[in-house]
């Protein structure tokens, strides 16, 4: 690259990809066991169909999931 910014190995475009697809992978799992867990069809349809990153995940998993007592 002429005149770019040269990043380390670790913040290359590849890697900041798979991080971020592993990262939402992690949650997308961890919520959509949830959400079948609590018979959440709802919440399951949405998990499923939209990809945010994990965001939506971690706000069912955090605040919308039934907690066990």
């Amino acid at each position: 690259r002429a005149g770019g910014t040269k990043f380390p190995a670790a913040l290359s475009e590849g890697n900041c990809l798979i991080a971020l697809a592993l990262w939402s992978l992690a949650w997308k799992g961890v919520a959509l066991w949830k959400a079948a867990k609590n018979d959440s069809k709802p919440w399951y349809i949405a998990l499923l169909v939209f990809n945010t990153v994990g965001i939506l995940e971690i706000l069912y998993v955090s605040f919308f999931s039934k907690r066990k007592k």
